[in-house]
């Protein structure tokens, strides 16, 4: 059976043996991890919902990149040990969200190590799944239930116009 590893390996191996430099390659040679993101850095900015945008200050370092989530803006960052942690998700905007408290922390399920529903954070996760989750809490997502922002949802039950008002308040304040 041929693993991704073993592939990669000898695909790097033969690149040192075609060229005369072989140890300018190994200094170029790139990892399993490096090479995963590269291929889900593409399929995530193909296929992004229409309310996102990612920006890679340095195109050189793929795991550090800026994520907006129209109308708020987020950062999301992929750790080194990517894929086998969930990712560390702020949301640097100030926000009245049930899910989501004013510091940024962000209350998904696929963003804990280990979830009640079984679906926190998987190594099949990709970065479009967390993309897409991330939309869902600001479209069809927001969860009353079991929220982070107590307040938030305790207000919500109480008078849902005036939160709405406070959301677009947050919104105009904060996220402009």
């Amino acid at each position: 059976m041929l693993t991704l590893a073993s592939k990669l390996k000898r695909e790097d191996g033969l690149k040192g043996a075609r060229t005369s430099a072989a140890a300018s390659d190994c200094a170029r040679r790139v990892s399993v991890r490096d090479k995963l993101l590269v291929k889900e850095v593409a399929e995530l900015e193909a296929n992004l919902p229409c309310t996102c945008k990612v920006q890679f200050p340095d195109p050189n370092k793929l795991h550090c990149f800026q994520l907006t989530v129209s109308p708020d803006d987020g950062y999301y960052q992929v750790p080194d040990a990517y894929n086998m942690v969930p990712p560390k998700v702020k949301c640097l905007a100030k926000i009245w969200h049930p899910n989501i408290t004013e510091t940024g922390e962000i209350c998904l399920s696929l963003l804990r190590e280990h979830s009640i529903d079984g679906t926190g954070r998987a190594p099949t996760r990709t970065l479009k799944d967390v993309v897409w989750g991330l939309n869902s809490l600001f479209t069809d997502l927001l969860n009353f239930d079991d929220p982070l922002n107590i307040e938030a949802a305790e207000h919500h039950l109480r008078d849902k116009e005036d939160f709405r008002n406070k959301v677009e308040d947050y919104i105009k304040s904060y996220a402009s």
